[in-house]
């Protein structure tokens, strides 16, 4: 067991139930359902902006990278992280929809909120009904979630979330004042030869989808882009701040088409990430930057390669619905007791550890085309289907254990899933191969039966998460028929 692994063991043991000072459980908002039946305009209205997140005194204060080792701090830049938003209204009268993408890690739920409120007055200026707020999981980019500093203190710096909340709402008004009438599309591609899936079953979503606005007369046309990968190309051994492959997504699209870009992941729990050829000599040779240059803009030509695209009406309709989540694992308790993170937990006596985080799910309509904004890194498996028999599992527990799947829940196969969407409760992972380390559960990795290491476990909220999600989900669905 390592030193950290050791350190966490002894505080688990005597702060794990210190949540208790937690705020009281509060009763949930009723689901906000805003649906309306058929079109009522004759085209939609959509606008884009961005700013860049960089601090400038990167090159002299510490601020650490976000997603492998802890006390990792940034060493230079090699291209800035930035926020996209995309404003898109449906002219049904109802108000525009405010959908923004973020080179980070992930964003807490409490930080994301911090956003809306900064945003009330763009809201009552704009007519705005609803902001989105996804993270592209850049494993290359500044700590926004506090679990990547120098422990125990934090990595998350108040100066770098500063720029943060002053860039989204700097992109928030440009997307608005920029708005122009147009048409949108929906289009996809299956992609069969970019991404990996290290964890058993191999089960990942091939398919990039893009939405086109074309606005009438002259401007840019605007893209929202969907793929299933983490971004995490330029690996572990990198100290150098970026938003990884997405930066080269974008810059081929504008540099070929002339095209503003936001970009999205999907399910990427399990762990979907981008093949990289030869990726030992490349890391070796220093050479990993080259490699995520060509990934982005491989990416780029299938996105531009599009050519079965339908025309969708304007039509936005989405229902909203805050959920609890128990929290099983003392790791992130501990975060959260000694000020790691953020998060706002709440006590509660039915939890294992005596208390939930509460989130939120979004369902989406645009057209006709569904969308699950999600708060975590989801399995595929908890999606589309594919879970590891009693054989196969971890636990010897067949799919029947889990929850019913999102796809079936919805109707749709091809429901198309917005991850790490306004908050980041880690991996969400089928039950039946659930495996935790018998010693040290959730501090150390598993090995099941097979020998397979289970890692993703330690970076999870608990089990029971994959059932609390589908749950939602149908109720969701069940308020919107009410």
């Amino acid at each position: 067991m390592s030193f950290v692994s050791s350190l966490l063991t002894t505080i688990v043991k005597t702060r794990g139930k210190m949540s208790l000072k937690s705020k009281a459980v509060k009763p949930l908002e009723d689901t906000k359902v805003d649906f309306i039946d058929s079109a009522v305009g004759e085209c939609f209205t959509v606008g884009f902006g961005k700013s860049i997140l960089l601090p400038d005194d990167i090159e002299t204060k510490k601020y650490y990278i976000a997603g492998y080792g802890e006390n990792n701090p940034a060493r230079g830049v090699i291209d800035p992280q930035y926020a996209h938003a995309v404003y898109i209204d449906d002219n049904s009268s109802r108000g525009g929809v405010l959908l923004i993408s973020l080179d980070v890690v992930g964003l807490l739920n409490k930080d994301v909120n911090i956003i809306r409120e900064k945003l009330k007055g763009f809201c009552e200026k704009t007519g705005c009904r609803k902001i989105d707020v996804m993270s592209t999981h850049n494993h290359a980019g500044i700590d926004t979630m506090g679990i990547w500093g120098k422990l125990p203190f934090t990595g998350k710096d108040p100066k770098f979330m500063e720029i943060l909340f002053e860039g989204v709402k700097k992109a928030a008004f440009e997307a608005y004042e920029s708005r122009k009438e147009g048409n949108l599309y929906l289009g996809t591609i299956e992609v069969p030869d970019m991404q990996e899936d290290i964890r058993t079953p191999i089960v990942y979503s091939k398919t990039l989808t893009r939405f086109r606005f074309k606005p009438f007369g002259e401007g840019n046309e605007i893209w929202l882009l969907n793929f299933a990968s983490h971004s995490e190309s330029l690996q572990g051994c990198n100290h150098l701040v970026s938003a990884d492959f997405p930066c080269y997504l974008r810059e081929k699209i504008k540099k070929t088409v002339g095209a503003d870009t936001l970009y999205t992941v999907g399910a990427i729990g399990g762990m979907i990430s981008m093949d990289i050829p030869d990726e030992d000599i490349l890391r070796k040779e220093f050479r990993l930057i080259e490699s995520t240059r060509d990934i982005g803009y491989k990416l780029a030509d299938y996105a531009i390669s599009i050519d079965n695209e339908v025309k969708l009406e304007p039509q936005i309709n989405f229902a909203t619905k805050e959920f609890y989540a128990d929290v099983e694992n003392p790791v992130l308790t501990i975060a959260c007791d000694i000020g790691i993170m953020t998060a706002e937990k709440f006590a509660t006596k039915n939890a294992p550890l005596y208390w939930t985080l509460k989130s939120e799910i979004t369902y989406y309509e645009i057209g006709d085309k569904k969308i699950l904004l999600l708060p975590c890194e989801i399995f595929p498996e908890l999606v589309f289907g594919g879970a590891l028999s009693a054989e196969e599992s971890g636990t010897g527990k067949g799919p029947e254990v889990n929850p019913e799947l999102l796809c079936d829940i919805t109707g749709d196969r091809d429901i198309l899933v917005f991850g790490l969407a306004n908050d980041e409760l880690g991996y969400v992972l089928p039950p039946n191969d659930f495996v935790l380390n018998e010693k040290s559960p959730y501090v150390d990795n598993g090995r099941d039966k097979h020998n397979r290491r289970h890692y993703e476990e330690t970076n999870s909220v608990g089990p029971k998460t994959a059932e609390v999600i589908a749950q939602v989900v149908k109720d969701i669905l069940n308020d919107i028929n009410k």
